[in-house]
């Protein structure tokens, strides 16, 4: 089954460069969400963390009636 696979990707032109893009596009994306995280305000992630916990009035935290 691999060779042929292998086989029908050889006869395509270019199709090298493909796997250098995916990883590329996937190193690219981690590095951006990695920035992204460490540059994030510490205030605004310890206001959401406490969100969970508040109990502002208005917020109906009953479940869903059928």
């Amino acid at each position: 089954m691999l060779k042929f696979v292998k086989h029908n990707m050889e006869s395509i032109s270019g199709i090298e460069i493909y796997p250098i893009l995916s990883l590329l596009i996937f190193f690219l994306f981690f590095v951006g969400l990695y920035t992204w995280v460490y540059t994030y305000r510490k205030e605004k992630i310890s206001e959401m963390s406490q969100l969970p916990f508040s109990e502002e009035e208005g917020s109906n935290n009953q479940p869903f009636n059928s």
